[in-house]
């Protein structure tokens, strides 16, 4: 299927990559068909788009990212609806609201949004624990994990470097292969 978008352009969609959400989004209740959009940026942020309407598109990223110790507790319900044994079979995703300032940029941690990709359904769940904002800064949790990673790639590209001019003994690779074979 050919989508068209008013963020991405013109996507093709396969049907398997179709998330259906029975009772929509807070506040889109209309809308319940979306697929998942990597813009293939640096910023981790995925888009929740509607197949439905072309101008509607969510931020979303994973609260585990700037919050590693973010939980969701589902209930029983929710679980049957989402046809999931537990919660650790989906992915858990906030909604972002990104300002013209994204210095100020929020995520809602209260109501986030649940995927089975197994199945390709999700429901936008509000949690009952009242340590979450529906607001949570989180500029610079993000912004210190995008620094940590950047960090951890640069290691390993200069492991990669190091590793690429020893000698093949030294790499116990068997002589049959070549360093081309192992970059192909």
């Amino acid at each position: 299927m050919i989508i068209k978008t008013g963020r991405f352009g013109q996507l093709t969609v396969g049907d398997d990559e179709i998330i259906q959400v029975p009772q929509g989004l807070l506040g889109f209740p209309e809308y319940k068909k979306y697929c998942l959009v990597d813009p293939g940026d640096e910023t981790l942020i995925l888009w929740l788009q509607s197949v439905e309407n072309p101008d509607i598109a969510f931020p979303l990223l994973e609260p585990k990212i700037f919050r590693p110790d973010y939980t969701a507790r589902l209930s029983a319900a929710e679980l049957r609806e989402l046809k999931l044994e537990n919660i650790n079979q989906s992915a858990v995703f906030s909604i972002l609201t990104i300002p013209e300032d994204a210095t100020q940029m929020t995520a809602n941690l209260k109501a986030p949004l649940v995927i089975n990709l197994k199945e390709q359904v999700a429901r936008q769940v509000v949690l009952q624990e009242n340590e979450y904002s529906i607001k949570h800064l989180m500029f610079k949790e993000l912004k210190a994990h995008l620094i940590t990673i950047s960090a951890q790639r640069q290691k390993q590209a200069a492991r990669a470097e190091e590793s690429a001019v020893m000698p093949v003994a030294i790499r116990n690779i068997p002589p049959s292969l070549t360093v081309k074979s192992l970059h192909s």
